[in-house]
């Protein structure tokens, strides 16, 4: 079965990133990352908009 991610394999995620990425590019990462989930719920939202919004 599935289940949540707990503290123990958060930590394990957090040593690896900072093992491939160091320490200083970790920022520049999540930046980048938060950046492309913002533009991807962007694209969703202006999907969904009804034809007539998007004309008017």
């Amino acid at each position: 079965m599935l289940r949540s991610i707990g503290l123990p394999e958060l930590l394990i995620i957090l040593v690896v990133a900072v093992l491939l990425f160091g320490g200083k590019k970790i920022p520049e990462v999540a930046k980048g990352l938060g950046e492309g989930i913002k533009h991807f719920k962007g694209a969703l939202k202006s999907d969904e908009e009804p034809e007539e919004k998007k004309q008017a």
